[in-house]
């Protein structure tokens, strides 16, 4: 069997490492569970030993009506002439037993495809129904190879009446009362038959690491028969774990999920020092001293950190360029080769992350020193000069600095592309959601028209096998100029999440980890003394172990009301889903995620590389129609970035942003704010002295409840009577009153009409100013008109947006729970 173990270095470990017979790397190969075949208690042969049976006496079994009493006699007669043809082109092998002859042969072998063996054309009868009648009276034993080259229609129902197995029986009746489409149940069943034939056990003879063996060995001849395609990494068999879990035929240890059982935990220290290869075992006894006191003060994903840039950056390069190494003792010129061996990544382009290390090593033999005082007779014989000069921390602040200013060029690159992109992800979401809603409404084989372009809904012919077996039927349509089928439900399903995950980014600033934990029970209110109800969104301690609360936007509220009404619109709660942390490796309780989609026979919360996928895919799509974002992309941080500049450059205190932000410190939120001009700078200053000339105490500290009131109140000041005025925090009106024309006024979808009504005085004041040729006059109108109209249309786009009913939540009664 292959180590599926398997350590290789200079490999993203979010991807894992790359599996022998697999040709990309793979996180699902090292869970707790190690994967190997089952082993038959005793050989299921439920019809007898058929190993060396004479050709007519398998013929005459693969026919026979007792074994298959519901099949016609003329298809059975098929079977059995189509056996004889199999049986007497295995003949031409050698071997003593069918197994044998099997083996060798090229079609055992998986390579040719049965049709090009024997066919209707050449023999007048194809072998396919007497490969399968073999493999169901447990003849020949196949290869997941062979059974994936070949595939063979209706081979469950086929495999399973053959078996007289009680447990067979009983998990198909378990399939097919489970909570998965017609499409997943019928994959459950025949991949439990793929199991059962290709290890030749019966089902009680399958365990979890059964399970994991097939699918990793599934994966391996996918991608010899369709060698680079991504879509050899799924996971075949997890209808089957779920089913065989809720059955009880599993230990009561053993993860729900083949998904859970396959992903890695956390590494023990010494496994995290072992994946190196040290040589010297003395200093690897050290290093995992070493990670293991430090690791009761550092969380798992800083530990793993800290194991890769001393282990495998420090110790392993000082091994390679002197083996002799027996201390740590770094002569100059040791020092000086390593230094030059980590500015290089293994793949030869330069690290950036130089620092990082070197302060990291520095910290480590001044931690031998410290730690030597305490218990010498522990760390002494360790302790050594540290090898790093102190002229390589010389620079380091200006280097850093050279960071925020790449990042602040960065964020001044993407702030103007912004309303690009959001208008992308709008547009196409509206686009997809107006289609599916008309599609919906039409009648299978009618035509309609949606924005110009006329469609005909269609229904395949899987689709009415689908409503035969009364599954869920998804939703095409086809171009009647083009004839392209669309799948408008699949493609409104990612345009809704990647709008769900823009909106909720450049709404909210978090970050992507706490994006893909918000769940139900984020999403909290409270109720202010003048009666207004706030909505309010928790943010999980993530990154600082900080809880924090976020006051939601409408923009904010709409995002994450479409989200919850969308997972409840079929009238049933949000799915409890446990979340893989790919930092710290450990599972979370079952929680209502709201980032979470239906993922073949298990609901899955979003990861967070899905979420980057996603921005990349959107950026991919702009770039064909604008240039800008041409070897441009968007990351989940950037739009944290451009959310606390947008905060701190309207006027907002930085304290304040920084509590917005989750930041401990208020200088990591200045180091997010990009700057655009020296106007804005020296703006900003002002407001900033200004404010310590006040309150020179009091700059950097928490929130006081009255500036939290002023925050407020500043909103109550900013409606007026066509919707809000978004000038910025504690700023008066700049522009006289002027809100038709002020860039700041959003209007408010309910006041249209009143816009008509302003349109039509205008009109009208604009008729008797051209009367009285008062030309200053109709300037002034034709602007106003201008931006009148303008900002009308803004509104009714934004009016599109479907709206989102909650419910109004009933009064409770006096002394309910």
């Amino acid at each position: 069997m292959p180590d599926t173990q398997l350590r290789t270095t200079g490999l993203s470990r979010r991807h894992g490492p790359v599996v022998e017979g697999l040709q990309f790397a793979s996180r699902f190969v090292g869970g707790t569970i190690t994967p190997e075949p089952a082993v038959a208690a005793a050989l299921p042969r439920p019809h007898g030993e058929f190993a060396t049976a004479s050709v007519s006496l398998l013929s005459s079994a693969a026919g026979a009506v007792a074994i298959w009493p519901d099949t016609p006699r003329a298809t059975r007669l098929n079977w059995t002439h189509s056996t004889r043809t199999l049986l007497e082109y295995l003949l031409t092998f050698p071997g003593e037993t069918w197994q044998q002859r099997w083996d060798v042969s090229p079609l055992g072998r998986g390579e040719v495809d049965a049709e090009a063996v024997a066919s209707r054309r050449t023999t007048g009868r194809s072998i396919v129904p007497g490969i399968r009648a073999l493999y169901c009276l447990r003849v020949i034993r196949p290869t997941l190879l062979a059974l994936r080259r070949n595939p063979l229609p209706n081979f469950g129902p086929t495999f399973i009446a053959a078996q007289e197995d009680p447990l067979l029986d009983t998990f198909a009746e378990h399939v097919r009362v489970h909570q998965i489409r017609h499409v997943h149940r019928r994959d459950a069943i025949n991949e439990v038959c793929m199991v059962l034939a290709s290890q030749d056990v019966a089902l009680s003879d399958v365990t979890p690491a059964a399970l994991l063996h097939f699918a990793h060995e599934n994966r391996k001849a996918r991608c010899i028969l369709r060698p680079g395609s991504q879509a050899s990494n799924r996971l075949a068999g997890r209808g089957i774990w779920n089913v065989l879990h809720a059955m009880g035929h599993f230990p009561p240890s053993t993860p729900e999920s083949m998904r859970a059982a396959s992903l890695r935990g956390q590494l023990s220290v010494e496994e995290l020092v072992d994946q190196y290869e040290i040589t010297n075992q003395a200093v690897r006894g050290l290093l995992i001293d070493y990670l293991a006191r430090r690791k009761a003060d550092t969380d798992y994903s800083t530990l793993k950190d800290l194991a890769c840039k001393l282990t495998r950056h420090f110790w392993r390069n000082i091994e390679k360029i002197n083996p002799d190494q027996k201390d740590l003792r770094i002569s100059p010129e040791t020092y000086t080769a390593w230094r030059q061996v980590i500015t290089i990544k293994d793949d030869g382009k330069p690290r950036v992350g130089q620092d990082s290390i070197v302060i990291a090593l520095r910290s480590f033999y001044y931690d031998l020193h410290t730690w030597a005082a305490e218990e010498p007779e522990r760390w002494a014989v360790w302790v050594a000069p540290c090898p790093v000069p102190p002229s390589e921390l010389r620079g380091l602040g200006a280097r850093r600095r050279r960071i925020n200013e790449r990042s602040a060029d960065r964020t001044r690159q993407r702030q103007p592309l912004l309303p690009l992109l959001v208008n992308h992800v709008e547009t196409r979401y509206d686009r997809a959601r107006l289609l599916l809603e008309q599609a919906d409404k039409t009648a299978d084989g009618e035509a309609f028209t949606h924005e110009g372009i006329e469609y005909r809904r269609i229904r395949t012919e899987a689709d009415r096998k689908l409503l035969r077996h009364g599954d869920a039927v998804p939703t095409r349509v086809q171009q009647v100029d083009s004839g392209r089928i669309i799948h408008i439900g699949t493609e409104e399903e990612g345009a809704f999440w990647e709008w769900a995950a823009v909106e909720t980014l450049r709404h909210s600033g978090v970050r992507i980890e706490e994006l893909c934990e918000l769940t139900h029970l984020s999403i909290r209110q409270y109720q202010r003394a003048n009666g207004e109800v706030i909505a309010l969104l928790v943010i999980a301690p993530s990154k600082t172990d900080r809880e924090r609360v976020i006051p939601m936007s409408a923009e904010l509220f709409h995002v994450i009301a479409s989200i919850v009404r969308r997972h409840t619109r079929t009238g049933r709660p949000i799915p409890l889903v446990s979340r893989f942390d790919y930092h710290d490796k450990v599972w979370s309780a079952p929680m209502p995620f709201l980032f979470q989609r239906q993922n073949g026979t298990t609901p899955m919360v979003f990861s967070t590389a899905t979420i980057q996928v996603m921005l990349g895919r959107i950026c991919d799509q702009l770039a064909k129609i604008h240039q800008e974002f041409r070897g441009l992309k968007f990351t989940p941080h950037d739009f944290r970035r451009i959310f606390a500049t947008e905060l701190v450059n309207s006027g907002l205190p930085i304290h304040i942003g920084a509590a917005l932000m989750g930041h401990l410190d208020v200088q990591t939120t200045r180091g997010y704010v990009a700057v655009f001009d020296e106007d804005v700078i020296r703006h900003y200053q002002e407001f900033i002295h200004h404010r310590r000339e006040v309150r020179p105490e009091g700059e950097y500290r928490d929130t006081t409840d009255q500036e939290w009131d002023e925050f407020e109140d500043h909103f109550d000041r900013r409606k007026v009577e066509l919707g809000s005025c978004g000038r910025p925090y504690g700023t008066p009106c700049q522009h006289e009153h002027a809100c038709i024309r002020c860039p700041m006024l959003h209007i408010n979808p309910k006041m249209l009409g009143r816009l008509e009504e302003l349109e039509a005085d205008l009109l009208a004041r604009l008729q008797q100013a051209e009367g009285e040729n008062w030309l200053g006059e109709v300037e002034g109108i034709n602007l106003t008109l201008t931006f009148l109209r303008g900002k009308r249309e803004e509104t009714q786009r934004r009016a599109q947006r479907p709206t989102v009913e909650l419910g109004i939540p009933a009064r409770r009664l006096p002394g309910a729970g």
